[in-house]
């Protein structure tokens, strides 16, 4: 039997093979079409509700098998996989495509909604036909045949060449390493990133340590290494990484696949009315129009920029007059960053790091989360797992199971860098099969545990995990039960990071570090100065990172509402929004575009979104200032929060739940507050 063809709560990892996907996929796609068709068929003098719900089936079905493959072609990537993933991406465009043009479904969806009162659907129920609507116009079902048939090539060329992108970035990532055979060469980098280059290194039948392009090894080299041509090195292989320059100049290059994913962008906005793809993007989102988000950036950037200029000059002069550098180049500011911060605060982020061991952190995250929201974790060994590093873990309230999740949390070859929730199964009601409980893929890229030294993060480490399973919360802990706006789906693009972001705010909090910090050989929590070092550097270089995001969603904004083909409109977008709100250095090699996976990775994704991550910061910020007047662990206001905001997932517009929540309309002053712009 096909084990992605089973329903069951979650998927059975030990006997799913890749060879098992096209087969399964093909008959999901092949039985839906059958039933859809005796859907339509029956439809006059149907009972609605039934029909609807028949319809979420068909859906829950083919997410409940996909789910599990796209994630384990993101974690346990392998040329077979691959091969399969990659021949499914056509066959679900076209179906998806189907769905979208079908105007007898979409008769159905019309009914429904005229209906609706006295069908007495649920809030969540009519937001969820309105959704479809929606998604209707936007998939191009009053398209003329032509233009249908336009739009279903557009969709499916964008899902290919999208998919290429993030395998180049992939395979670029894994070609690359460097063996070091002299110790001395690594000179400043902490003893536990030596000994991960030398499990690494051991690992591949390497003498020496191994140095390579994955977040862990990357950011040691860059922040610690005190051999600038070292640094050069890694730095050059990393911001040339799928491009026609750097180690392995053309060999994965997006350069072209950038280009054709903006012009079938373009296009597709085109077909459906739109004059630029931004339109289209934000016709799902918060923010009105692409003036309101220009004029959102443009604010932030006008607060930001100054604080950014005199953080740089402040690293400038330290670098120059300090460590003997007579400029200061992109593979500098890291290292100059560290430090200047240990200089000024007496800190490193390696002082931080043996107080930060994964268990001891991952239990107080836990322990933070029952605090607030009322919610217990335990661990669980009763769901198989794709890698042993995996673990997997049930959520509840008071003996009632909510959802499970796994953690995927350190870094390895064939795994998709970066971290990332994503959804297995959603909650969902079906009168026919019962509740189906909410799981969720938790995934990192952390160091993962050397030798027998237990895996110690960063406090950024930290700051990371929080924000990933923030949204795994969001996920998990909703409390709606039709599938299309549980959880995250139907939630608004630039509200989906509110959860994350705001859950990030307690790994700093006094109280919360104690919970999550222990000494890795005495268990002693985070001491007093310490953390006051922490505190008084948190705001350490706000500016920088300030514009730094602004720089990518403003570079990201402007592409997708100004393209016109040419494909040297890129790098004049590029440059101009650097001459603008950037403040460091950057090299004229540096190809960061041809590795930017959150625009060009995915069909949608972040594209003309990337803006989301402050727009939702500001929500964030907001929402936890309310716990700062009440207390962080005041469950009055954790539960008003999760009745709000967590539970209600996609039911409710997100602007609606936020005011609910806090009272009032959002308000930038909270987040440039928190960042000390504001001063």
């Amino acid at each position: 039997m096909n084990a992605l063809l089973l329903e069951s709560p979650f998927p059975d990892f030990d006997s799913i093979s890749a060879e098992q996907v096209v087969p399964a996929i093909e008959a999901i796609l092949k039985t839906n079409r059958a039933e859809l068709a005796s859907i339509k068929e029956g439809a006059e003098g149907a009972d609605l509700v039934e029909t609807f719900q028949a319809l979420e089936r068909l859906s829950a079905r083919l997410n409940d098998a996909w789910a599990p493959i796209e994630h384990l072609n993101s974690v346990m990537s392998h040329d077979t996989l691959r091969q399969a993933y990659n021949r499914c991406l056509p066959l679900l465009s076209a179906y998806e495509t189907e769905l979208g043009q079908d105007r007898d479904l979409l008769e159905i969806y019309e009914a429904i909604a005229a209906q609706q009162t006295a069908l007495q659907l649920t809030p969540a129920e009519s937001k969820a036909v309105a959704n479809a609507l929606r998604d209707f116009r936007l998939s191009g079902v009053a398209l003329s045949d032509a233009n249908r048939a336009r739009y279903g090539e557009l969709k499916q060329q964008l899902s290919e060449l999208t998919s290429l992108f993030s395998e180049h970035i992939l395979d670029a990532t894994d070609a690359w390493e460097k063996v070091i055979l002299d110790e001395a060469e690594l000179d400043g980098l902490p003893e536990t990133a030596i000994a991960l280059a030398k499990q690494a290194a051991e690992a591949k039948g390497y003498e020496g340590y191994l140095l390579d392009l994955s977040s862990p090894s990357y950011s040691s080299v860059m922040t610690h290494a005190t051999d600038r041509g070292l640094r050069q090195a890694v730095y050059e292989a990393f911001t040339t990484r799928a491009s026609e320059l750097g180690p392995h100049a053309g060999q994965f290059d997006n350069t072209d696949l950038i280009q054709k994913i903006l012009k079938g962008r373009a296009e597709l906005a085109n077909l459906l009315g739109f004059e630029q793809f931004s339109e289209l993007s934000l016709a799902t989102k918060m923010a009105e129009n692409p003036a309101a988000v220009m004029s959102f950036l443009l604010d932030l950037s006008h607060h930001s920029k100054a604080v950014a200029e005199q953080d740089f000059d402040d690293l400038a002069r330290f670098g120059m007059q300090t460590l003997g550098l007579s400029s200061i180049q992109p593979w500098d500011v890291a290292f100059c960053a560290d430090r200047l911060k240990r200089h000024r605060y007496d800190l490193s982020d390696e002082d931080l790091r043996p107080y930060f061991p994964a268990q001891k952190v991952i239990d107080g995250l836990f322990e933070i989360v029952q605090r607030i929201f009322g919610v217990e974790i335990t661990r669980v060994t009763d769901m198989s797992v794709w890698h042993p590093d995996v673990t997997t873990y049930l959520i509840s309230r008071q003996g009632e199971p909510l959802a499970r999740f796994y953690f995927d949390l350190y870094a390895r070859t064939k795994k998709r860098g970066g971290a990332w929730m994503a959804d297995c199964r959603c909650r969902r009601y079906d009168p026919k099969r019962g509740l189906t409980l909410p799981v969720a893929f938790l995934t990192c890229n952390f160091p993962p545990p050397v030798n027998d030294q237990p895996a110690l993060l960063r406090h950024d480490d930290v700051v990371t995990l929080f924000h990933e399973f923030g949204h795994g919360l969001h996920h998990m802990l909703t409390q709606v039960d039709c599938a299309a706006v549980s959880g995250i789906n139907g939630v608004a693009w630039d509200a989906v990071e509110l959860p994350s972001q705001f859950l990030e705010n307690w790994c700093w909090d006094p109280d919360a570090l104690n919970l999550i910090s222990g000494q890795v050989e005495t268990g002693e929590p985070l001491p007093l100065a310490l953390l006051d070092k922490m505190q008084q550097a948190r705001n350490f270089q706000s500016g920088m990172q300030m514009v730094r995001q602004l720089e990518f969603a403003l570079f990201d904004f402007r592409l997708h509402n100004e393209f016109d083909g040419n494909p040297a409109t890129l790098q004049a977008i590029l440059d101009e929004v650097r001459a603008a709100v950037s403040v460091i250095p950057i090299s004229k090699t540096n190809r960061f575009q041809n590795g930017f996976s959150h625009i060009f990775g995915s069909v949608m994704g972040y594209a003309a979104g990337y803006y989301s991550y402050k727009w939702a910061e500001v929500l964030s910020a907001d929402a936890f200032s309310k716990f700062k007047e009440d207390g962080i662990f005041n469950r009055q206001t954790g539960e008003r929060f999760l009745t709000t905001v967590l539970e209600q997932g996609g039911a409710r517009d997100a602007l609606e739940l936020f005011v609910e929540f806090r009272g009032r309309a959002p308000t930038v002053t909270a987040l440039l507050e928190q960042e000390g712009i504001l001063r």
